[in-house]
């Protein structure tokens, strides 16, 4: 056994646990380059198989800071349910007395701003907005206008202005 304490992965999972940003900030700062943070944080998990993102699902300030990294896997799923973040964000939300559910909708606000994807079922095939407390409208409203935005933003082709493509315009071409 080695007596060098607790390893990176362990604690970001700590950090993560405790909302702790500055455990996480420090540990972060230890590794070298946005890849190897991202290696880390992409890759640990905690005994039950939950990443650090469904740990920080809990807390706006730590989920702040892991949200901030390049390349994080927003949506991971979890062993047991198949959950991802934004499932145990809506989860933690409910289980809040009614007053808390505004400031605490701000975890699914930053999930779902970092590309959170809210049509991802879990094992019961649900989705994050199937999970939300029916009195809960302003997080139904949110997660149904994620759903939306995202499933009109899969057929939607961004062109550059002034972009007419490889050959011009169709009246070039004859």
């Amino acid at each position: 056994m080695s007596d060098e304490g607790a390893t990176p992965r362990e604690l970001v999972l700590e950090a993560c646990r405790r909302n702790n940003t500055s455990l996480l900030s420090e540990v972060l700062k230890s590794l070298k380059t946005p890849h190897a943070i991202a290696d880390l944080l992409n890759n640990a998990k905690d005994g039950v198989g939950n990443h650090c993102l469904h740990i920080a699902a809990s807390y706006d300030d730590v989920l702040d800071t892991l949200l901030d990294q390049e390349n994080l896997e927003v949506d991971p799923i979890d062993r047991l349910e198949r959950d991802t973040p934004l499932h145990k964000a809506v989860r933690f939300i409910n289980t809040l007395p009614s007053s808390q559910w505004e400031p605490a909708s701000s975890i699914a606000d930053l999930l779902i701003d970092a590309g959170a994807d809210p049509r991802i079922r879990n094992k019961a095939k649900l989705k994050p907005m199937d999970l939300v407390d029916p009195k809960n409208k302003d997080l139904r409203d949110t997660l149904q206008k994620a759903e939306y935005a995202m499933t009109v933003g899969d057929d939607v082709v961004v062109r550059d202005v002034g972009d007419e493509g490889p050959t011009g315009s169709a009246s070039d071409s004859e």
